[in-house]
């Protein structure tokens, strides 16, 4: 008796385990498509067309520039500015000043956009939440947030 409970403890405990992984997965599908229709939205209000990269990234090139492209272990140099669909600005380089970062320190969604810039490239770039933070809040971005950079690559 004591083994069929054993047995049948290990069924119960997979079959939640898998229900619950299920849920989560259906959730973050549930999100790519709330995100992706906020993003559509945001582009069609602005008048904008942007290109769509495989892992959901939206992309505007203004200017490609020249010199190479930075690789995923690239220090970068940038000026920024981040804000939410309404406007928000939460952060920024302010005149002539850049930042510098390792760029795996950075963002999913800053690691796949700023390889496609060149040194003195530009673009816009709209982030799925799961690009950015995902569920987890940052200071004065909600859960969930979709972002949208302005990114000009000064060097790598």
């Amino acid at each position: 008796m004591r083994l069929q409970t054993n047995i049948t403890m290990r069924y119960f405990t997979a079959f939640l385990l898998l229900a619950l992984l299920f849920t989560a997965c259906k959730k973050d599908e549930d999100q790519s498509v709330i995100d992706d229709d906020i993003i559509l939205k945001y582009l069609k209000d602005k008048n904008l067309t942007a290109a769509k990269d495989a892992s959901g990234l939206y992309y505007i090139i203004y200017n490609e520039g020249s010199g190479g492209f930075p690789t995923i272990n690239s220090t970068v140099e940038v000026k920024y500015k981040g804000y939410l669909t309404n406007g928000y600005v939460f952060d920024q380089t302010v005149g002539s000043s850049t930042a510098s970062f390792p760029l795996t320190n950075l963002i999913k969604g800053w690691q796949i956009g700023i390889p496609l810039l060149q040194k003195g490239g530009n673009g816009l770039f709209l982030l799925p939440s799961a690009l950015g933070y995902g569920n987890n809040a940052q200071s004065d971005i909600p859960a969930n947030s979709v972002l949208i950079f302005e990114i000009t690559l000064v060097d790598f």
